[in-house]
């Protein structure tokens, strides 16, 4: 009995399991601390490349760049959303504070002015409390070294369940894939086969139209006309681009192992695919191959779709 080994998790019998990741995920976490709660919470979506976005308390922006460096650790394309959030806690207390100085200041001028307009009235704090910045409204930071060390688990353990949801993903992806790989083979098989008998059809044809045109009995010239088949089936001979098929095929399904991002791999490959799978569907010029390279386009087109989601 094969023994059984654990990569990331996941269980791999005898053959090397996926190792493709989707750039789809969440994670949230949240936990306790003396000033109330804290919540982390992770989102990502697809991009071509890695672009982390933070959204933190202002007590908190002094770990921004810790925080962003644990991310791209473990992601290294698509576009993640960072949310930290105090729940319950002293973040965005407020406190007035009065400006004396000012007030002072306020009220001399206001002395000075009323006498010399020969003014009425009296110099109250009613009059003086609408004066603009006087009062202000000031938060007060929260400042707090078990705060900031317990965003940081949080943000290691949101990190961990959004990889491991993108690792799920991938899975489901990379099943997909596959399944459609399998299809693309069965039809490179059933092109492989019928690329022989188009030469041979060819000729028959040939060989008819000119018997009908020079009379049954009038003798044909079967060199020249070999001639003609040999020019004809080096033009449609499909070996090149079927063997080069094959190993894009190959490449791909190699790339499922990696563990190295691979998205970017994969879309050069489908590509590379999508040009050899033309070149065959215009060379062949036989209705039976289009029908195939037709199927085969579709599903390339499915897997290029599932591609465009794969880190």
């Amino acid at each position: 009995m094969r023994a059984l080994r654990v990569v990331f998790g996941v269980s791999v019998g005898g053959e090397a399991t996926t190792m493709t990741r989707s750039m789809t995920g969440y994670g949230r976490r949240e936990a306790v601390w003396t000033g109330g709660s804290v919540a982390a919470e992770l989102r990502s979506v697809n991009h071509r490349f890695c672009e982390v976005v933070m959204r933190l308390p202002k007590a908190l922006t002094s770990l921004e760049d810790d925080l962003k460096r644990t991310i791209q650790r473990r992601c290294t394309r698509g576009r993640i959303e960072l949310t930290v959030s105090l729940i319950g806690s002293r973040e965005g207390e407020k406190s007035l504070t009065l400006d004396r100085a000012l007030a002072r200041q306020y009220h001399r001028l206001l002395r000075e002015l009323q006498r010399e307009l020969h003014l009425g009235g009296t110099i109250d704090v009613t009059l003086l409390a609408g004066l603009r910045d006087l009062v202000s409204v000031v938060e007060r930071p929260v400042e707090d070294r078990q705060l900031k060390r317990i965003v940081k688990r949080l943000v290691i353990g949101t990190v961990a369940d959004l990889d491991a949801m993108r690792r799920r993903e991938g899975e489901a992806l990379a099943r997909d894939a596959k399944a459609r790989l399998q299809m693309i083979r069965e039809e490179t098989k059933s092109i492989s086969a019928r690329a022989p008998l188009v030469v041979q059809e060819y000729f028959d044809r040939m060989k008819a139209r000119l018997e009908k045109l020079v009379g049954a009995d009038a003798p044909l010239d079967l060199g020249r006309l070999n001639q003609e088949l040999a020019q004809y089936a080096d033009r449609c001979d499909l070996t090149e681009e079927l063997t080069r098929l094959g190993s894009h095929l190959t490449q791909f399904e190699t790339a499922f192992k990696s563990r190295e991002p691979v998205g970017k791999t994969m879309d050069f490959l489908l590509q590379e695919m999508g040009r050899e799978v033309n070149t065959i569907g215009s060379k062949a010029n036989d209705a039976t191959i289009a029908a195939h390279v037709v199927k085969i386009k579709g599903e390339l087109e499915k897997i290029r779709e599932q591609v465009h989601n794969i880190e």
